[in-house]
């Protein structure tokens, strides 16, 4: 059985993962990228309630660049990136899409640090913050859709550029957030771009197991045999983990940095670097397709156990020790633990991998064990039906159709999160953009000389929905 924990950090950004992403590209050489300036707005600590703290305030961290912004006595809009569970990273992983297509636009581009991540800290210390329940309180998705419908609002005014149309993008978690923007606080923004944002694996929306069989469906269609192998090795991960000396058998096999404290160190880690391995393929990356070349290198070995370790050291460097991470050193992630408390709260993504055709162990998602972890951790209860009672998603085809407008819902059908994702078009403003091969977040991420046409397509269809956007918002609303 996997633990909660450890899945927990599958939604979003991947902060090991994405660490190690940066160092090996070498465009990136800056943490702040030019032309970038970072400021801090007076945020509202409580945007919903009238009591002792409602006057409470924090600085809440952004970036702002004006470089290609045609100015606030035009029509160029205001693009707006939504931050998600991490902090606000200036580099070009993270800005190309919106920096490349601002002369274009013509556009002022905003990143917003969402609250409790990064230095948007409203108590002054992470420590402090994340201290109990009493401090925590202030950490959701409401809190931080105000967050950024104030600043919006303000940062505006003081532009005198009220009549500028703004666009809400976000990736992931933030991708949810600029999708419910528009819906929440349509006289905020005029559109958004919302990628990989699965707004329907909440409840039972969404299948519980979509995740692991897009993941699983990924591995299979890279190497029958790597799929065989992975599905056959929990087994007898398991068994040689109860033999006399098994953990330290195990330790020596993977050959971890420290020794195994019990098998689910090992398991949980092999789990979440499958889930990485798959939900960030991106045709630079080439995670599956790297890892199953090196479980398959040896044919003639037949032991499922000894392909996956001689495979993992492989990819990890003969010389270099594997760091399995553990639950207790996680939590020490500020983003990480940040999330486990949205994930207890209001966040309740009922993810589990179960089937005949999962590559994984058999572990169905148990609410009773959730809600039990939760209130360990936290001495709080998840509210597992907030998110649909808040947001909507069980009718929203109808809904959206009948109230919505204007927000791209885009996916690459090799992400797992695409499951929980909007799929199809709800109506003529309302639409899916989706490619077969793309992968996590990909259309807004760093684009290389190197792209697929596909994935160029997708951009393009992106920039001409939001054109008509502004185009239609300008001849409707604009007084020059």
């Amino acid at each position: 059985m996997v633990s909660v924990e450890s899945r927990w950090p599958s939604l979003g950004t991947h902060e090991k993962y994405l660490s190690s992403l940066r160092r090996t590209k070498a465009s990136i050489h800056n943490t702040i990228l030019p032309d970038f300036e970072m400021r801090n707005y007076t945020q509202t600590l409580d945007h919903f309630n009238f009591g002792p703290n409602s006057y409470d305030t924090f600085l809440q961290r952004y970036a702002i660049n004006f470089k290609y912004w045609g100015g606030a006595n035009t029509s160029s809009p205001i693009f707006v990136y939504i931050g998600d569970e991490g902090k606000l990273v200036i580099d070009k992983f993270t800005t190309d899409f919106l920096v490349t297509k601002a002369p274009h636009f013509k556009s002022l581009l905003v990143f917003i640090e969402h609250r409790y991540y990064g230095q948007s800290n409203p108590f002054g210390s992470m420590e402090e913050a994340y201290k109990n329940s009493s401090t925590l309180q202030y950490l959701s998705s409401e809190q931080a859709l105000a967050d950024c419908a104030q600043l919006i609002t303000d940062l505006k005014k003081n532009l005198s550029a009220e009549n500028s149309p703004v666009i809400a993008v976000g990736g992931s978690y933030g991708g949810m957030l600029a999708a419910w923007l528009r819906l929440k606080y349509p006289h905020i923004t005029i559109g958004a771009l919302a990628s990989s944002a699965p707004i329907l694996y909440f409840d039972d929306i969404t299948a519980h197991n979509g995740y692991c069989s897009v993941v699983s469906r990924d591995f299979r269609e890279s190497s029958e045999s790597c799929y065989r192998t992975i599905k056959n090795s929990w087994h007898e991960i398991k068994k040689t983990a109860t033999q006399y000396e098994g953990l330290t058998a195990l330790s020596q096999m993977f050959n971890t940095c420290r020794p195994l404290t019990s098998v689910e160190e090992l398991t949980d880690f092999l789990e979440q670097i499958y889930f990485v391995k798959a939900q960030y393929d991106t045709p630079f990356y080439n995670g599956v397709n790297f890892l199953c070349e090196a479980i398959d290198k040896d044919p003639h070995e037949i032991d499922p156990l000894r392909r996956i370790a001689s495979g993992f050291k492989a990819i990890n460097g003969i010389s270099m020790c594997l760091k399995v991470w553990s639950v207790e050193e996680m939590n020490e992630n500020d983003r990480l633990f940040g999330w486990r408390w949205q994930a207890c709260t209001e966040m309740v993504m009922p993810i589990d991998c179960t089937g005949k055709e999962q590559m994984f162990e058999e572990s169905p998602f148990n609410l009773t064990d959730y809600m039990s972890r939760c209130k360990t951790l936290f001495n709080v209860l998840p509210r597992p039906h907030w998110i649909t009672t808040e947001y909507d998603g069980r009718n929203i085809k109808e809904v959206l159709k009948d109230f919505g407008s204007n927000i791209i819902f885009s996916n690459g059908l090799r992400d797992p999160y695409s499951s929980g994702g909007v799929l199809q078009n709800i109506s003529s403003t309302i639409v899916a953009v989706t490619t077969t091969k793309g992968s996590h977040c990909l259309d807004i991420a760093e684009s290389e000389v190197s792209d697929p046409d596909w994935l160029i397509s997708q951009r393009n269809m992106e920039v001409q929905i939001l054109d008509s956007w502004i185009a239609k918002y300008n001849s409707q609303n604009y007084k020059s």
